[in-house]
């Protein structure tokens, strides 16, 4: 069963001759116990769809244009604001980056959890299920940790205050939005195997939001690209990594540096994502894609399936193709 179905997402910001959308006819579904990976660069519209799931974007200044959010079958757009607090942290949780901004600096952590807890399982709200909580997200001598504030802890340890925050409500769908950002990369890989071995334990699903496709072979059973607020490809993940067919997928993959390779100079990405409302008018990578031909500049292309379970939105991606060597890929 799906525990989120994403049906033609259309977000905007601002109205009328100034509306900009930044998320334009986002589909993606997640199974129960499946992480989906939602990869691309900075500005090309994760967040905003992320946080559209439990209906975050504030209205206004956002509208919701169209389309569906289906939490276990039922459409978040259509809550009423009862409902949607109910399913804000109980169905579905987050984690955010940087935990540090996120976490109360005048307050214990084990009050904090607490405050979770007596909203979603008021019967559960002691000191014994916070510690529960604590050791679950590996957190050594959890009894002594639940009275320290936030600034007492490392950035790895406060990330995994807020997972246990997230988890207090035994949540079916876990959000994380760049979870490991401004951590060094000993700590990263430590909660990207806490992740997983967190959905193993509880079954639960995962929404990975990241622009680091270094992790995403380490953790995701699917994985979706996006760029400039649509997505541009959608497969398993080992086929997308070994076997890439949009170009922009190509090109965040060639810019992950390899460790056994000596170059004078890492391969970057020219110019940059496209601000919502001036988007290209054609292919919203065609100013920056190496393959690009004429009509790319005067075609909108549609998000097709290539008849193999993979999605993409090129029509010239598979007379095109050059596969990299992914030297993260599982």
């Amino acid at each position: 069963m799906h525990i989120l179905e994403i049906k033609n997402l259309q977000l905007e910001f601002g109205a009328g001759k100034t509306a900009a959308r930044a998320v334009d006819g986002v589909s993606l579904s997640l199974e129960a116990g499946k992480t989906l990976c939602l990869v691309g660069e900075s500005g090309s519209g994760k967040s905003v769809t992320a946080l559209s799931i439990a209906k975050l974007v504030p209205v206004p200044p956002a509208r919701y244009v169209g389309g569906e959010i289906l939490l276990e079958g039922r459409d978040v757009l259509k809550m009423t604001p009862r409902e949607l607090r109910e399913i804000r942290g109980g169905l579905v949780s987050y984690v955010f980056q940087e935990p540090g901004a996120s976490l109360n600096p005048v307050f214990r952590i084990g009050p904090q959890i607490k405050e979770s807890l007596r909203y979603h399982r008021p019967a559960a709200a002691t000191d014994t299920e916070v510690i529960r909580l604590l050791k679950l997200v590996g957190i050594p001598a959890p009894e002594a940790r639940l009275k320290n504030y936030p600034h007492e802890m490392s950035g790895g340890m406060q990330q995994r205050v807020m997972i246990a925050m997230a988890l207090a409500s035994q949540p079916k769908l876990l959000v994380a939005d760049e979870p490991t950002t401004a951590l060094d990369v000993t700590i990263q890989a430590q909660i990207i195997e806490l992740l997983r071995d967190l959905r193993r334990q509880l079954g639960m699903a995962v929404l990975l939001i990241t622009h680091n496709l270094g992790i995403v072979g380490d953790l995701a059973d699917d994985v979706a690209v996006m760029y400039a607020g649509q997505i541009v490809e959608h497969g398993p993940v080992r086929e997308v990594l070994q076997r890439p067919l949009h170009p922009y997928t190509r090109a965040l993959i060639q810019s992950v540096p390899e460790l056994e390779t000596d170059v004078a100079r890492l391969t970057a990405i020219p110019g940059t994502v496209p601000l919502p409302g001036a988007f290209p008018i054609g292919c919203r990578f065609n100013s920056r894609c190496p393959k690009a031909l004429p009509a790319c500049a005067a075609q909108t292309p549609e998000l097709v399936p290539d008849g193999n379970g993979r999605q993409v939105r090129c029509p010239y991606a598979q007379s095109q193709i050059q596969t990299p060597k992914p030297p993260f890929a599982s």
